[in-house]
């Protein structure tokens, strides 16, 4: 099975837009959204949830009062300010699950649980399988998050033989884009023309060459900024980036996205259509 994940190195660019627009043109794929911090490919695809599942990951410090002898010492190690000075309280917003005050208590009245920090959905789309997730607001390890997400797309479309696997990554170079692009056969970046949007494909192409991963490049929008457009286009070439297309600003895709569908399927002979549709041509033969 391929694997090709479309990351940005910011958000708005149109990323999610174009996997959706994607995953319509290909067939017998998986779907996995790895942007768990804002997972959004659902309001597009319109998944059925078939199976959800708990993800635990950070661990909190929890006080059992009825051996607890208030001697103050969690407070004096905690280097967080997780602990208050008045009645020895754990905040869990502060809380880094670090396991000092565990240890120190001579009471053993500490002890650390695992907490939920988000859910794993297991769904079915009109186009395939798509596995995906959501982290609870203030959560970390996101990039955990997105490893389990990755796992059971792989898994699943193993047992039911398919050869794509689509990732929508997360926007930015963290750790959840890390864990999105890690094995995969192809990354496909997409930009836009803006300063922003240029600065930030310079520091996604440097993770990219950094993990030695082939990668392909589309620039979104391209026509409301041509100067910065022909930037990019040069950028790529010194640096041995393929550009597999151009995407107009096209008032079409604003309208479809408001009715949350898929300009590919509404608005096939339009120019952005056929823009899309070369893009997926020319990555096609750049993962047999």
């Amino acid at each position: 099975m391929k694997k090709i994940t479309v990351i940005s190195g910011k958000g708005g660019t149109g990323k999610t837009t174009l996997v959706s627009n994607l995953a319509y043109l290909a067939e017998d794929l998986v779907l996995a959204d790895c942007d768990v911090d804002a997972p959004n490919l659902h309001l597009l695809l319109n998944p059925e949830v078939e199976e959800t599942n708990i993800f635990k990951s950070n661990k909190l410090a929890i006080k059992d009062e009825s051996k607890c002898i208030d001697c103050g010492i969690c407070n004096e190690v905690c280097r967080f300010n997780a602990v208050s000075p008045v009645n020895y309280e754990i905040d869990p917003y502060k809380c880094e699950g670090c396991g000092v005050c565990v240890e120190m208590c001579p009471e053993n009245a500490l002890s650390l649980k695992l907490m939920e920090t988000g859910e794993i959905y297991n769904s079915t789309t009109r186009f395939g399988p798509m596995v995906h997730a959501n982290l609870k607001v203030g959560s970390d390890n996101s990039g955990k998050l997105v490893s389990e997400v990755r796992e059971k797309a792989v898994e699943k479309g193993n047992k039911i033989d398919k050869d794509l696997l689509l990732i929508d990554g997360s926007p930015g170079i963290g750790c959840p884009v890390i864990s999105s692009i890690t094995g995969v056969d192809l990354v496909l970046f997409v930009t836009e023309p803006s300063r922003s949007g240029f600065s930030d494909l310079k520091r996604v192409a440097q993770v990219i060459e950094h993990f030695e991963i082939p990668a392909l490049a589309v620039i979104n929008k391209y026509d409301i900024n041509k100067d910065i457009s022909q930037e990019i286009v040069e950028y790529l070439k010194e640096n041995e980036i393929e550009l597999v297309g151009k995407i107009s600003y096209s008032s079409l895709v604003v309208e479809n996205l408001r009715n949350a569908e898929l300009v590919v399927e509404q608005e096939k002979k339009s120019k952005v259509s056929q823009e899309i549709i070369n893009i997926w041509k020319k990555i096609k033969t750049n993962i047999k």
